[in-house]
């Protein structure tokens, strides 16, 4: 069905037109990157473990050093299957579209969804995608790492096993938290029941337009959510936040030991993520990667001050059960969830 609602084959072509080759590199170097980060992915497994107290064995999911034009392909594969059910439920109640207007939606489709990938192609370091069948693999972009530790001007080894150790988290993550998986596609599905077409059709371009007209651009997600949809979603953001801030947590946490220079990488690296120019700004809004850096330093600063109140052991009572994981609210007031879950 999604391939009747958005040309994937297009959207990858015009990603991989968008995104570039990335940095200029001899076939020696590339070789010795690969090797590298598959070998810091190796290392940060125990490293992780010792830290945290999660077990997620060895060779759970598999480890997959690409370039940018795999990458797009890999998140078209992971969007076509995500988007199934909202795209089932949005013809289930608007019915299918005719077959001129389904051709001529999908290629605009197509187009508007590659050039989202291939801006964020350009940007990626890691990415573990944990709806790849049967256990999800960790992707690792060697050209936009090799790109960053040139431009931060960082030595590269040790930035590519602090890359490797935020990464490794989040496999960790979701093979020791079997659960976790089902419980993001189920918000998904909760999402795709609450689409109302007429609505999202008729009024979203519109806002969207104003929006950024005005200054005051969000997300694409906060631009189209209606209420129903932004309480399923701040649920979502509560999990990323957790997710993406333990990561964080942990990189720094383990980083002073195994890395000489981390201070410094983590100094420059913080700077990067503001982005540069209005342009690169705007898109970083659009397409929710703002969003993504508060989820960042708010996870961080969750799991920092619980961790600091009651120790990592009883902070992984989050991992034990859906409903131990945090509220944005409780993203925001730590002592809340420890209160809640720790009475």
């Amino acid at each position: 069905m999604t391939e009747e609602m958005v040309d994937w084959r297009l959207a990858v072509s015009v990603g991989a037109h968008v995104a570039g080759a990335g940095p200029a590199v001899s076939a020696g170097e590339a070789a010795g990157t690969v090797a590298e980060l598959r070998e810091g992915a190796a290392r940060s497994t125990p490293y992780v473990k010792e830290f945290t107290g999660l077990d997620a064995g060895e060779l759970t999911a598999p480890v997959l050093v690409v370039d940018r034009a795999a990458w797009i392909q890999a998140n078209a594969e992971g969007f076509a299957q995500i988007l199934g059910p909202v795209i089932e439920k949005v013809t289930e109640k608007k019915g299918p579209p005719g077959p001129v207007t389904r051709a001529v939606g999908a290629r605009v489709t197509g187009v508007e969804v590659g050039g989202m990938l291939g801006f964020m192609a350009g940007k990626v370091l890691g990415q573990f995608d944990p709806f790849h069948e049967p256990r999800g693999r960790l992707l690792l972009v060697a050209p936009n790492i090799v790109h960053v530790e040139r431009e931060l001007a960082v030595d590269p080894h040790d930035f590519r096993l602090w890359v490797c150790l935020h990464e490794e988290t989040h496999r960790v993550q979701f093979t020791a938290v079997p659960w976790m998986r089902e419980h993001l596609f189920a918000q998904l599905l909760a999402l795709a029941d609450s689409v109302e077409p007429q609505r999202f059709f008729d009024d979203g371009l519109k806002r969207l337009v104003e929006a950024v007209r005005s200054g005051r651009a969000g997300s694409l997600v906060d631009v189209f959510g209606s209420p129903e949809q932004k309480q399923i979603l701040d649920r979502v953001t509560a999990v990323m936040s957790l997710l993406e801030g333990h990561a964080d947590y942990v990189m720094d946490g383990v980083g002073p030991a195994v890395i000489p220079s981390v201070e410094t990488i983590r100094r420059a690296f913080n700077e990067r993520r503001k982005g540069v120019g209005a342009l690169d700004r705007l898109l970083r809004r659009l397409l929710g990667l703002e969003a993504k850096m508060a989820q960042y330093r708010d996870g961080a600063g969750f799991v920092r001050t619980v961790v600091g109140k009651i120790g990592m052991a009883d902070f992984n009572a989050v991992w034990a059960t859906p409903d131990n994981l945090p509220t944005l609210a409780e993203i925001h007031d730590p002592e809340a969830w420890v209160v809640r879950v720790h009475p």
